[in-house]
């Protein structure tokens, strides 16, 4: 097939790609998901030749009956089943060379992962000396926020009544 180091980083990307996603997988076995992900990371996919579609034919082709998992001989096997696909002009055994060569290597790539930006938007937004009205009030000088205090009247319930503190809500409740 190929040559031995060949095999041994093309196990390590099948490894590698077994346990992503997963913290409880031992990299014996690949998922689907993660089939069609090394696929996607490595060009074995090129939208005309072999598409997605194809990768999940040729996995449930090479799984057994009722698994939902592949081992490493079925991962050599679905390569098998894909590399005439995506290189049409070459013989099988050069087929299956080359996209050893895309596979071998290879690791999960992250991509879509969010970054946290500091865009003028983001800091307009939350630059708290630009507050106004109930929730400037919610922020000290420093602009730290204040807690349950910023949000809250305090009621103080402490008996001292004060003909000053509190004199527009005492009334209202001695009224009712």
């Amino acid at each position: 097939m190929a040559e031995s180091t060949d095999m041994e980083s093309l196990e390590d990307s099948f490894r590698k790609f077994a346990i992503y996603g997963d913290t409880k997988a031992t990299g014996q076995e690949m998922n689907g998901k993660n089939w069609a992900k090394l696929c996607k990371d490595c060009k074995v996919t090129d939208g005309k030749n072999v598409t997605s579609t194809d990768v999940d034919i040729v996995f449930s082709k090479v799984k057994g009956k009722t698994a939902r998992v592949i081992t490493y001989e079925e991962f050599k096997k679905a390569l098998e089943e894909l590399a005439p696909k995506r290189f049409k002009g070459k013989s099988k055994e050069e087929a299956l060379e080359s996209i050893c060569q895309l596979v071998a290597g290879k690791e999960p790539v992250n991509v879509g992962i969010t970054k946290a930006t500091t865009g003028g938007a983001v800091e307009r937004l939350t630059d708290t000396s630009k507050y106004t009205g109930s929730h400037k009030e919610r922020f000290d000088e420093s602009g730290r926020g204040k807690g349950k205090s910023g949000r809250e009247n305090i009621v103080d319930t402490s008996g001292y009544v004060s003909a000053y503190k509190n004199a527009g809500t005492y009334d209202a409740k001695v009224k009712k």
